[in-house]
């Protein structure tokens, strides 16, 4: 049987908001690296680009409420076909805790919150 993860080890934080010592590893999530925040103020650990949102989803969902649940069905079907990088990620957060740094201004319509679902889930 494997590890659960704890769900206060995986944590979400926009890429605009300080880091902090709890945050434990910083992994940013998102294909594009947030506009207008300077890598050395970010403090990320690790950018796992391949497990992002493809252009053509993330260009489709464009935050829209109302096509989340689709962006969820699509997007997990992404990541399914990337389990070495999900795998990795996971292994982070058996680790300690990890923080998912995102850009999106919508906090519960993201990329971010998929992958906690997910490695949450994940058995």
């Amino acid at each position: 049987m494997s590890a659960k993860i704890s769900g206060k080890d995986v944590r979400l934080k926009r890429a605009y908001e300080s880091p902090t010592d709890s945050d434990g590893t910083r992994v940013l999530v998102d294909r594009l690296w947030p506009r207008g925040v300077r890598k050395t103020d970010a403090a990320i650990d690790y950018w796992i680009k391949e497990l992002a949102p493809s252009t053509e989803l993330r260009i489709w969902f464009a935050h829209d409420p109302s096509r989340w649940e689709e962006f969820r069905r699509r997007y997990t079907a992404e990541i399914e076909a990337h389990h070495e990088e999900f795998d990795r990620l996971r292994d982070l957060a058996l680790k300690g805790p990890i923080t998912l740094v995102y850009a999106a201004h919508d906090e519960t319509h993201n990329d971010a919150v998929v992958l906690r679902e997910l490695l949450l889930a994940h058995r």
